[in-house]
């Protein structure tokens, strides 16, 4: 089981102290939440809401996810970095083939993509991307990439996307995991059947082993039962060695969680008062899940 931790709604200039300490303290990797405005006319409903309404305020801040990844590699020494989730297909080809590979150069190899097609129908529009056929795009994205990844002279013919004959350096030295995002069907499909594993978001115990068996048997179907796949979400739980134990043998190989739960945010202190529970939940939790 791994041990990641989420930097959404938390304040920026305290990320890198952050990556910092849960490096120290032996925690697996961080992911970074992407947005890239928020429009003062949002007509885009969000998902699950009962208003149609984001629960964050307009000025929350959301930094890029590909700089801070890069500012976090460069003072850590062994966490990694992943996303929860980042809009690819609101973006270029090319400028996502090139962040992504200079993130993974840069941090020795430390980084994975975690693709969605998000639901802001804004950000596509301001980003000159088409919101109607995302979800085809990222399709053709994800093997996209791999392709453009490879090194030397390299080229993409494909019905969204048409890449002539270049080199796009630095390229990764291994190949970048990519991992997908989202609960639809196609989702979870597109998971399985592209990607190297599937990053969910916050559930209640049933609801998670849910999503973990519905992967497994879409793994199956596709013909890629036995080969390694990441599930990685977030528990609606009492965190305890025993619950992510289970939660080990239920299928699901990564947990994000949030050691400062019921602390106050907004109580100032700088990032030393995040200190004492991540180093906590390191002893009382992770220690003993890795016994």
């Amino acid at each position: 089981m791994e041990f990641w931790s989420g930097t959404a709604f938390m304040k920026t200039s305290e990320i890198l102290g952050l990556a910092r300490t849960f490096d120290e303290a032996g925690y697996d990797g961080m992911v970074c939440s992407d947005h890239m405005i928020y429009p003062r006319e949002l007509a885009s409903p969000y998902p699950d809401s009962p208003t149609g309404k984001p629960m964050w305020a307009p000025e929350t801040a959301w930094p890029d996810c590909w700089v801070q990844i890069g500012a976090m590699a460069a003072v850590t020494k062994r966490l990694r970095f992943s996303n929860a989730v980042y809009i690819a297909p609101a973006r270029p080809l090319l400028e996502v083939a090139k962040q992504v590979a200079t993130a993974s150069v840069l941090s020795d190899g430390r980084v994975s993509l975690a693709a969605g097609v998000g639901w802001m129908r804004e950000e596509y529009e301001l980003m000159g991307q088409d919101f109607s056929n995302r979800g085809k795009r990222l399709d053709e994205m994800i093997p996209a990439l791999r392709a453009l990844w490879r090194g030397g002279w390299v080229s993409w013919s494909g019905e969204n996307y048409q890449v002539p004959e270049m080199m796009i350096e630095p390229h990764p030295v291994a190949p970048v995991p990519i991992l997908c995002g989202g609960e639809s069907e196609a989702a979870l499909r597109r998971a399985a059947r592209l990607c190297d594993g599937w990053v969910g978001y916050a559930y209640k115990w049933d609801d998670a082993v849910g999503y973990a068996q519905k992967l497994r048997s879409l793994l199956r179907e596709y013909g890629r039962e036995g080969e390694p796949f990441a599930i990685m979400l977030a528990l609606l739980e009492p965190p305890s060695p025993d619950l992510y134990k289970r939660a080990g043998d239920a299928g699901i190989t990564a947990v994000m969680c949030s050691p400062w739960m019921g602390m106050d945010l907004a109580s100032g202190g700088g990032v030393e008062r995040y200190k004492e529970p991540i180093e906590r939940f390191a002893e009382d939790i992770i220690a003993r899940v890795r016994t």
